[in-house]
């Protein structure tokens, strides 16, 4: 996502993701940093930057903000995610501004960011850090609240699409999902109050159907999938994993061979870039998701493709990533509590 912070704006690259909340991005002095190459905000040429202080109810009720313990009253955060990126700095407030879709900056006053002065990130690139767009106080979609009326989509375009085409994110009332084929699950409230939690009931893939009992999980709620634009997989318990991969492995008609990567079970060798696999319907509550091969299988290297679903007994619910999203005009509506899936080609959308 590009956006811009500071007076004047600066212009910076966030991974959005809807499985955290905070917004942080490299700043100078970098005392370790990930390779960015785009330009690092430096906060001395902000002149609306202000690091918040220890005082500050922002400080002391973030459960991932605390004083610093160098005498200089400034709050500090330390954010850790399940990819090992982790960044550590100020808590601070700024002017955040977003290009309108007429070409016209907006901009909002006072926005909670992390300025990270120690940062580890698994990919490099022009990405300055991340856009957390989750449920809790410091999310870019909670600090806009009422502005966006707590409304925000987006349209993923296909990772290994040959045309330069940028996904789309809207906020606001261009963001509602609605038309033919939108599908809508209840977001509940889950174990996990940062993340958009949802419902799973079941997975189809030809004649069969695997359901997800809640003696598959042990959670103290019936909310058991995060929909997750920061992860790329599909990640299942154990025992539910086994069960589809049997029935998708039934119905594929290649050669199976290893993983060159080694992080995925069941792959094919492919000539063709038409790969014929059984259409996967995930049976969200109230909304059935179907899902291709564009959702189902990603390429891994030269002519071998991988299941896009993986086993994951570490955490206790499903992770729904963004390879499954892809191609989906995907809507979170926090005022009706939903979450709304429409097929979409995103490189038109």
């Amino acid at each position: 996502m590009s956006y811009s912070i500071g007076t004047p704006p600066f212009q910076l690259y966030g991974m959005i993701d809807t499985g955290s909340d905070l917004i942080w991005f490299q700043c100078k002095p970098c005392k370790s940093y990930y390779n960015q190459t785009s330009p690092i905000f430096d906060p001395s040429k902000s002149s609306s930057y202000n690091i918040i202080p220890c005082s500050s109810p922002t400080c002391t009720q973030n459960p991932e903000s605390h004083c610093s313990l160098d005498h200089m009253k400034k709050c500090e955060y330390n954010v850790f995610y399940g990819d090992f990126s982790k960044s550590k700095g100020y808590l601070s407030e700024d002017i955040l501004t977003l290009i309108s879709n007429d070409g016209s900056p907006v901009t909002f006053s006072n926005i909670v960011i992390g300025c990270g002065h120690k940062n580890n990130f698994t990919i490099d690139g022009k990405i300055s850090g991340f856009i957390g767009l989750g449920r809790g106080p410091l999310s870019l979609v909670s600090q806009l609240g009422s502005s966006i009326g707590r409304k925000f989509s987006y349209c993923l375009v296909p990772f290994f699409s040959q045309a330069n085409i940028p996904s789309k994110l809207n906020f606001g009332d261009t963001s509602v999902v609605s038309g033919i084929g939108t599908v809508s699950t209840p977001i509940v409230q889950g174990d996990f109050g940062t993340f958009y939690v949802t419902i799973l009931e079941a997975f189809s893939v030809g004649n069969e159907t695997i359901k997800l009992n809640h003696t598959n999980f042990r959670l103290k709620n019936p909310g058991n999938t995060i929909i997750d634009s920061g992860s790329t997989l599909v990640h299942l318990p154990y025992a539910i994993y086994s069960r589809l991969e049997s029935a998708v492995a039934s119905l594929v008609k290649l050669k199976r061979v290893k993983d060159p990567t080694q992080q995925m079970n069941l792959c094919y060798k492919t000539t063709s870039n038409f790969l014929k696999v059984p259409i996967i319907t995930a049976h969200f509550m109230g909304a059935d998701v179907h899902l291709n091969a564009l959702n189902t299988f990603i390429p891994v290297d030269h002519k071998v493709v991988c299941f896009a679903f993986v086993p994951n007994d570490v955490f206790d619910y499903v992770t729904f990533g963004n390879v499954a999203q892809q191609n989906f005009l995907v809507g979170y509506d926090l005022l009706k509590n939903i979450i709304s899936f429409k097929p979409t080609d995103c490189a038109k959308y």
